[in-house]
Parts: C-alpha cells; structure tokens; sequence
C-alpha cells in the first residue's frame, strides 16, 4: 500500500500545484467593474475585489462610445454575454455593447453605434512585448489584457456576468 501512496501524492501535489496558478486561484466571477480614467479592470466575487489587471483600450478613450469607427470604449453597464475562442487576439468575452439606450442615441443622431466590444487578449501581430502593449490605448474600443490573464478570466467568467465601464 504504501508503495503505491507516495506516487499517488506526489501526483496530486503537481496537479494542485497547476491548478494553483490557474484561474482557479482567483474564483469564481460575479461583476466586473473597468474604470478607464485608471486602465484599470477589477474582478470581484460577493463585493469582495479578486484581482486587478492594468488594460488597454481604444486610441480615443475619453468618452462614452457613440459610434462605429470612434475608437471609444463604451461607459455604462452591460453583459459578458458570450465567449469567442477564435477571437483574433487570442481568445475574447463579448460585451453587450450596443444596449438599448445605445441604439436609441445612435438612431437620434442618425448613426451607427457599432459593436463587436469585448475584452481580449493580445495583439499577435504588434512588435511590442504583451507588457509593453499595456502601457498603450491600441484597440478599436475593446478592453485588451495579456494572453495570461485572458487564460485566468476565461476560466473564471461566465457568459451572463454583469461589467461596469465607468469613465
């Protein structure tokens, strides 16, 4: 028996070992809360904050998305409706980015709200290091983390999650 036990444990301990530095360590997602004036996004679980990630957004983050093409990313509450694991910046959550409200403006003024806002990974085609991609507003108005945490917060969010973008 005991022949047996010590590969046992020795197993267990490198499987609790993977799944220590996994996503699995920061638990389960209930909201998601961006603040763009820090490029910052918060994951939080019953009020408790889990983890902070320093983002990038798009060129022109100042303001609340208004149209396609503006290079905003929109403020307001939405839904992490689904995940997309062909994105072509590794692997994305979708935002459910134009609401109501957000079509009912873009129809007053007589433009296009746009769409297709979702939190992803990073660019495989910049020259820049995934750490140095962080210092810069690159996307098209999505939020942008590195491959890394994009493995964490796949596995910790759900589709159906609320995300907050404040200003």
């Amino acid at each position: 028996m005991r022949f047996f036990a010590w590969p046992l444990s020795i197993i267990l301990f490198i499987i609790s070992s993977l799944f220590a530095t996994s996503a699995f360590a920061i638990g389960k997602v209930d909201l998601v809360v961006v603040n763009k004036s820090e490029s910052s996004m918060t994951v939080f679980n019953r009020g408790k904050a889990l983890k902070t990630y320093r983002i990038a957004m798009g060129d022109n983050p100042v303001g609340h998305k208004l149209t396609e093409g503006d290079q905003r990313t929109p403020e307001g509450r939405y839904i992490l409706d689904y995940k997309k694991s062909d994105s072509a910046y590794y692997r994305a959550i979708h935002i459910s980015y134009p609401n109501d409200e957000d079509r009912l403006r873009a129809k007053a003024l007589g433009i296009s709200p746009g769409g297709q806002i979702m939190i992803h990974g990073e660019n495989p085609n910049s020259n820049l290091s995934p750490e140095e991609a962080q210092q810069y507003n690159w996307t098209d108005g999505c939020i942008a983390v590195t491959n890394a945490e994009m493995d964490e917060l796949w596995l910790a969010i759900e589709a159906g999650t609320p995300i907050e973008i404040w200003p």
